[in-house]
């Protein structure tokens, strides 16, 4: 469940295609993926979104597959990280359902964090960007606090689409702790990333 941070208000609301050089820029940090651990059990909402979206849970893969960060790639990424941000309002599954912890689409223009990352995801399928290649992942934020984001699998390194922010980063570049995440071949398989296996099941449990 999404948790308000007080950084929140975003001081750019526009974004134009990346050039060539701020590419170069990005490729000139420190390429990093994240290391993959064991199995561990995916979080409730997942299966609670799976029952009721199985489509949307049933494509499974033979093979990995990872996203070419071309310039015109990392434009899209950070493009649709940025509009999702701007059009969905942000509140808790508390104060929209009235339950503590519930996955969907945010089809009312309402949502949390991994309502907001549902969305990114099916935006970006939709554009052509592999499925393999984009993983729902569990953290633990700058506050300790559960938080669910976006990372997107590319050839530079592991870049995390985020509602906290309208910067696309390196995942080592966000100060968050990694918990877990879907596996690239079955997005009903999660897997521990550095150590985390016993991470949350209430992905984002807000702060009163």
């Amino acid at each position: 469940m999404f948790r308000f941070a007080s950084w929140f208000m975003f001081a750019a609301l526009g974004i134009v295609g990346l050039s060539e050089g701020a590419l170069a820029q990005q490729g000139a940090r420190r390429l990093a993926s994240l290391p993959a651990g064991a199995a561990t059990s995916a979080p409730i909402g997942w299966v609670q979104f799976c029952g009721e979206n199985p489509v949307d849970c049933a494509t499974r893969s033979p093979a990995a597959r990872s996203v070419n960060l071309t310039s015109a790639a990392f434009a899209q990424l950070a493009r649709v990280n940025l509009q999702v941000n701007r059009e969905i309002e942000q509140v808790t599954d508390m104060d929209h359902f009235g339950v503590e912890e519930y996955w969907t689409y945010p089809v009312t223009g309402k949502g949390d964090c991994e309502d907001l990352v549902l969305e990114k995801k099916r935006r970006l399928i939709a554009l052509g960007v592999p499925r393999e290649a984009m993983l729902i992942t569990v953290v633990r934020d700058l506050n300790g606090d559960g938080h669910a984001i976006l990372t997107v699998v590319t050839d530079r390194g592991d870049y995390v689409l985020d509602n906290f922010t309208n910067e696309v980063k390196l995942w080592h570049e966000t100060g968050y702790r990694f918990i877990k995440r879907q596996s690239q071949t079955d997005p009903n398989q999660w897997v521990s990333l550095n150590g985390g296996a016993a991470g949350p099941q209430l992905v984002a449990n807000p702060r009163r």
